[in-house]
C-alpha cells in the first residue's frame, strides 16, 4: 500500500500545475513525421502544442462546415454580398505596421 503522504505530495504537485481539472495526460498513438510536418509548418515548438493546435483546427473547420451547410446562397448573393468598391490591396497596405512602433512582447 502507497503511504497517505505519498499521495498528498502528488495531488499538492498537481494543484500547482496549470489549469489541472482542464488538462488530461493520455496516451496516444500518433503519426510521428506527420507531427513533426506540422510542427515545421506551424513553427510550434512543442508536440503538445502541435497536437491542441491540431484539435482545434479540427475543431474550426468541424464548426465552419456545419454552419455553410446550414443556409445555401446563391451566386447572386454572394456578389451581392461584397461591395464592389471594396478593394484588398488597399486595406492590407492600410493595416501595416509602421517601422518605427514599438514592438509590444515577443515576436
Amino acid at each position: 500500500m502507497i503511504p497517505s503522504a505519498f499521495w498528498s505530495e502528488k495531488l499538492t504537485d498537481m494543484a500547482q500545475q496549470p489549469y489541472p481539472e482542464l488538462v488530461t495526460k493520455m496516451t496516444m498513438f500518433i503519426d510521428e513525421e506527420l507531427l513533426a510536418r506540422v510542427m515545421g509548418l506551424t513553427g510550434l515548438k512543442t508536440k503538445t502544442e502541435a497536437v491542441e493546435f491540431s484539435l482545434r483546427e479540427a475543431e474550426r473547420k468541424a464548426k465552419l462546415g456545419r454552419l455553410l451547410s446550414k443556409e445555401k446562397l446563391a451566386a447572386d448573393e454572394w456578389k451581392e454580398s461584397v461591395d464592389p468598391a471594396y478593394d484588398l490591396t488597399a486595406l492590407r497596405v492600410a493595416e501595416m505596421p509602421s517601422k518605427n512602433r514599438a514592438r509590444r512582447g515577443p515576436r
